[in-house]
């Protein structure tokens, strides 16, 4: 592929951009797709049913539309529960930014404004979008194991990315009244973000092991310097390290 492009005309070029991005369009419509119809199973409490009742295949009734899609959408800092302000965000008087996060986001849905960190990209949808998305629809209430990742392991994903964390929150809101092109753009930022590392670090590594519950073991064993393959590298590496210092 990379051949090919550098030895394109201009016009080739852009056709394949254009293929591209068809292909990438395509691959998000159907993520979204499916999860149309699971994401109404996750925000189900259990043993209950939701009134009123869902559609599985569209999302117009979705949204702030509905008491239960409205509460998990809402804007951390908003309260769902007063009149006014559901009202104002079932009309679209009040306009939901992408950089105003949803609730969904935190971890068992409750958000500290005194430590925004606390909870932040941990709730349990999300990491239901991921291994939907990512390892495999079967996945999601299956139990972790090493050498289960489906999809991930297939396409060589062996832990989860900056990336990937910021689409699962994304395809989370399944929804058609709010920002998600931005929202995904702020999330990817602050998940990039150098000051932020402290927390982005352990974030991660919380991420990893509930999807890639083996990602911890395989990293030791990729960088145990007691291994014979280790030893041989670190040898190899001293005799380079002399011969340029002799040279």
């Amino acid at each position: 592929m990379t051949d090919r492009i550098f030895g394109s005309s201009d016009e080739e070029v852009v056709h394949i951009a254009d293929l591209l991005q068809k292909g990438a369009s395509g691959a998000r419509s159907d993520d979204t797709r499916s999860l149309k119809s699971a994401v109404l199973d996750w925000i189900t409490p259990n043993g209950e049913n939701l009134n009123p009742p869902l559609s599985r295949h569209i999302k117009s009734d979705r949204g702030f539309r509905h008491d239960r899609t409205g509460a998990l959408l809402c804007p951390t800092g908003m309260d769902w529960t007063d009149p006014e302000t559901r009202a104002k965000l079932v009309s679209c008087e009040t306009l939901v930014r992408g950089d105003k996060w949803p609730i969904l986001i935190y971890q068992g849905y409750e958000y500290d404004p005194e430590d925004p960190w606390r909870g932040a990209f941990r709730s349990a949808i999300l990491v239901k979008a991921f291994k939907h998305i990512f390892t495999s629809p079967s996945s999601v209430e299956k139990e972790n194991k090493a050498t289960r990742s489906g999809n991930a392991r297939i396409h060589g994903m062996l832990s989860v990315t900056r990336a990937s964390v910021a689409s699962a929150s994304m395809f989370s809101r399944t929804d058609i009244v709010t920002d998600s092109d931005r929202f995904y753009n702020t999330v990817l930022k602050v998940l990039h973000d150098p000051e932020e590392v402290e927390d982005v670090n352990p974030l991660l590594q919380w991420w990893n092991r509930q999807v890639f519950p083996g990602h911890e073991e395989q990293a030791y064993r990729s960088a145990n310097p007691k291994t014979a393959l280790a030893r041989i590298k670190a040898r190899r590496a001293a005799l380079r390290a002399a011969e340029i210092t002799n040279s």
